[in-house]
């Protein structure tokens, strides 16, 4: 029966059918596994993908009723009606239909083989319908489906010894038939399990129904802990509408707290009952707030984040005010120098914030949920939104936040609602204007940063210049301070630009700027001045081993262990010294003196890097300066010298859910090569090139597209060059890699193939490749293989173009990771005819990029399989930085 509760007549009316996104490699739920780099579901079976069949849709009169499927979202059904319901008048539908259920390696949400079933938005729901027109969103695994607030009866027959739980009240139990009866619920949830892993905990104010795992704390303690938690949620956020929540370990491992589940149990440095409390109240928040607070998920999901994190907290602050980042580890004396392990438990969701802040890719807490990238959908936009709650509440004080977040649930616990309503209670309560809450903290990525200029103190009095560095008008906290206690504490306000006041003296030796970290603010490092004198404000010199948070009274240099290795140097061990701490900063620098086995002798390498964040509208968001150079053998007992200035313009799309960037580079390269016996090139032992490219990348698990551009200017030679890219990962399964090379010399004057175009191998006279053994031609190292000009596998009489190359390369799986390739290609040299080449092999692509062996069967030379030294033709591609393994994780979150 569906009830129309607006003013207007409907003759259409959206349904959401989000368990029918799984039948399609092309839905939205598909495309968003890919921007993922998660491809699991592009590979799945039939029987693990879920769909969503209807049988018949009929009136009162069994009529059969016009219905179809959005033609862009498979999972939105639209009803047409020939005759409309009017306002405060109800009709009635039967829908009959046959729900597949996916497997739950997707989501967490679904079947896992034939023991657990978790049933969470699989019927077809109602659409919310607000301000004339219905709120429909294709399902992206966001877990943000909009559905009106119905009322449910479910009927549910099982299999004998399989268990129920549900969000809804079972209003009867006989065996096992089932019946379940809810009213103004959004969904609802079923968990059917051959064990029963649910207990249920009940006081006077609600039941919850709980899955969560924690064999480390007894059921008593337990009984304790939900029974406190529920008391402390009903204190902070006001009375339930619904009588049962239902908590899940599902839906805590698909929501967790980020920083607790990344250690393994044994390693865990907190204590067992403060974790199994956190992750009951984040789960418990979550579901509590969905079911309470009726607002649009997408569009103002940062709500329920910021309530979320701010109530968490508060629970923090009262029951564990001592308890630090890093748990345990604190109290360890030979970890006591770190920041990150002293800081205050509540003060990481400032740093996980500042982490996206400082690489420029963080985004308004108001952006709607699916426009967020992985990492501030998951973590610094939850944080972010907490953190605004807390700034605000310190700034009011008096409850007033709090008791504003009551009256918004107790006024809309059983109606759809939205961000205005919050900012009129907020308004309405605050004795201060707060439009600088709304405009600046939630729909804006407008940073703050304060910080002090000139102080001059007087007796009885000090005058301070405080400037605005991001010109954001936001209230800023002033503290003073004598021997690390509070004398004085204030807000100021309207401080837009360069401000200079005059406070009482207070006896204080110090002053700061956002002393507790009320403000999510930028830079926390120029918000102190000390009053003992000029000396006192310079930052002692502290040295850590590997990498730290910044701590805004020290200077920090951090040392780590770090390895080469070339066949010349051998396994060149170093100390690697930097400046670089767990968050971006502007300027950085690494230098790293090896001690190199082989030559036993030294070598190393240095860089210098200044980033300029662009936070204008647009498509550039940074600019980069680097000088670097290194110095390491590139032949037996021979160095080379390379030294470089870098300039280096970024490109991303304003959506930053499109995985496209584009950069340009220019970069001078000045090298010089020892002599040596072992080389043949002539006038190669120093040149300077300047070197210019453009890149364009478009990448995700299903589908990768660059295209680079590279104009080499130096006093022998001019080139040009362009690749593109194309990788395709097809429904069938089947993935096609194709790549296109060409390449020309604008003009050359020297005899040496050093700054040709190599057809199997570049000489990388740039310096821009891994290779082990830089000058082999033969042996092992020699086929280490490098996706550059050529791309050929196979090594050929004449391996290199000194007028003109252009080369196809590509791939097609035949099974898993086993591929085979072929490469054609015709190239020119000086003084003869063009020559047209192919080959052709096998390809196993273990792991893409990284780790890769081609085995080459049929070419030009002829059947290889034959050869009598058929190994030495096995190429091979190997990386060993761990920059660019780490890449490999990071992606899909960035």
């Amino acid at each position: 029966m569906y009830f129309n509760s607006s003013s207007d007549e409907l003759s259409l009316i959206k349904f959401q059918d989000w368990n029918n996104a799984f039948s399609s490699k092309k839905s939205a739920i598909a495309k968003r596994f890919s921007d993922e780099f998660i491809r699991s579901f592009h590979l799945a079976t039939e029987k693990d993908r879920g769909y969503t069949e209807i049988k018949a849709w009929t009136d009162e009169s069994f009529t059969n009723l016009n219905w179809e499927r959005d033609e862009k979202n498979i999972e939105i059904i639209n009803l047409k009606l020939d005759n409309p319901i009017f306002p405060f008048t109800y009709r009635k539908f039967t829908i009959t239909y046959l729900v597949k259920i996916p497997n739950e390696k997707f989501t967490r949400y679904g079947f896992n083989g034939d023991t657990k079933l978790y049933l969470k938005d699989w019927l077809i729901a109602p659409a919310r319908y607000e301000n004339k027109g219905f709120i429909a969103y294709p399902n992206e695994n966001i877990d943000d489906q909009t559905n009106a607030l119905s009322d449910f009866k479910i009927n549910l027959t099982l299999p004998n010894n399989y268990y129920l739980n549900s969000n809804l009240p079972i209003t009867e139990n006989e065996g096992n038939h089932f019946v379940l009866e809810g009213e103004k619920f959004l969904d609802a949830t079923l968990v059917i399990s051959k064990e029963n892993e649910f207990t249920k905990y009940k006081n006077e104010l609600i039941e919850v129904s709980s899955s969560l795992k924690s064999d480390r704390i007894s059921d008593l303690q337990k009984v304790l802990a939900v029974d406190k938690l529920t008391r402390f949620v009903h204190e902070k956020l006001g009375n339930s509408s619904v009588s049962k929540i239902l908590v899940t370990e599902e839906d805590y491992d698909k929501n967790p707290f980020y920083g607790l589940n990344q250690l393994p149990a044994f390693l865990s440095p907190f204590p067992d009952d403060f974790l199994y409390e956190i992750k009951f109240l984040k789960t418990y928040l979550n579901n509590y707030l969905k079911a309470n607070l009726h607002l649009n998920l997408r569009k103002d999901n940062w709500i329920y984040d910021g309530i979320q994190v701010y109530v968490l907290m508060q629970y923090i602050e009262e029951n564990y005010p001592d308890m630090k980042m890093m748990g345990n580890i604190s109290k360890l004396k030979i970890l006591k120098s770190y920041n990150a392990v002293n800081i205050d438990f509540n003060q990481q969701y400032n740093y996980l914030y500042m982490l996206m802040a400082r690489k420029n890719l963080d985004q308004a807490v108001g952006e709607p949920k699916n426009r967020l990238i992985k990492f501030n959908e998951k973590i610094a936009n939850k944080y972010r939104s907490g953190l605004n709650f807390k700034y605000l509440d310190s700034y009011l004080g008096n409850n007033i936040v709090e008791n504003s977040i009551k009256e918004l649930i107790e006024n809309n616990s059983n109606c759809a609602c939205n961000q205005y309503e919050l900012k009129y209670i907020l308004t309405k309560n605050s004795p201060k204007k707060i439009d600088w809450f709304f405009d600046t903290l939630v729909n804006s990525r407008e940073l703050i940063d304060f910080r002090f200029g000139k102080v001059k103190k007087n007796d009885d009095t000090v005058e301070v210049n405080i400037i605005n560095k991001t010109k954001t008008n936001v209230p800023i906290s002033f503290y003073q301070l004598k021997k690390d206690s509070i004398v004085h504490q204030e807000w100021i306000e309207n401080i837009k630009t360069d401000t200079t006041l005059v406070f009482p003296r207070n006896e204080a030796d110090k002053l700061t700027l956002n002393y507790f970290n009320e403000i999510p603010e930028y830079n926390l490092r120029n918000n102190w001045k000390s009053l003992k004198g000029f000396f006192s404000n310079n930052r002692p010199l502290k040295f850590n081993f590997y990498r730290d948070l910044e701590e805004p009274y020290y200077s920090q240099l951090f040392y780590v262990p770090e390895f080469e290795f070339n066949i010349y140097d051998g396994l060149a061990f170093g100390m690697n010294i930097n400046n670089k701490s767990l968050l971006n900063k502007p300027f950085t620098f690494s230098a790293t003196p090896f001690y190199s086995s082989n030559t036993q002798s030294a070598v190393g390498k240095f860089t210098f890097m200044y980033d300029s964040n662009v936070r204008t509208e647009g498509k550039l968001y940074k600019v980069r300066y680097i000088v670097k150079g290194s110095q390491f053998h590139y032949a037996p007992e021979a160095r080379y010298t390379n030294f470089s200035p870098i300039i280096q313009f970024f490109f991303r799309d304003p959506n930053f859910r499109v995985n496209k960037s584009e950069f340009i580079q220019l970069k001078q390269l000045y090298i010089n090569r020892e002599n040596s016996p072992y080389i043949l090139e002539q006038n190669t032992e120093n040149y300077t090139v300047f070197d210019a490219k453009y890149g364009n990348y478009q990448s995700e698990g299903t589908k990768h597209y660059s295209f680079l551009t590279d104009l080499q200017v130096a006093n022998s030679f001019g080139k040009l060059s362009g690749e593109v890219h194309y990788r395709k990962l097809f429904e069938n399964n089947r993935q096609i890699t194709l790549r296109f090379f060409a390449g020309t010399f604008l003009y050359r004057d020297t005899k040496s193939d050093f700054f040709s175009f190599g057809l199997d191998r570049p000489t990388d006279y740039l310096f821009e490749h891994d290779l082990l053994g830089r000058s082999e031609t033969t042996g092992i190292y020699s086929q280490q293989y490098i996706y550059a000009e050529g791309g050929f596998k196979s090594m050929f009489d004449t391996r290199y173009a000194n007028q003109w190359m252009v080369t196809t390369n590509a791939a097609f799986n035949i099974w898993n990771w086993i591929q085979v390739y072929g490469d054609v290609g015709l190239f020119k040299n000086e003084y003869s005819k063009s020559k047209f080449v192919y080959d052709s092999g096998f390809h196993l692509n273990l792991v893409p990029d990284y780790f890769e062996l081609f085995f080459p069967v049929y070419s030009s030379n002829g059947f290889e399989l034959k050869e009598p030294n058929y190994g030495e033709k096995v190429r091979f591609v190997v990386t060993l930085t761990p920059k660019t393994l780490i890449s490999l994780f990071t992606r899909k979150w960035f």
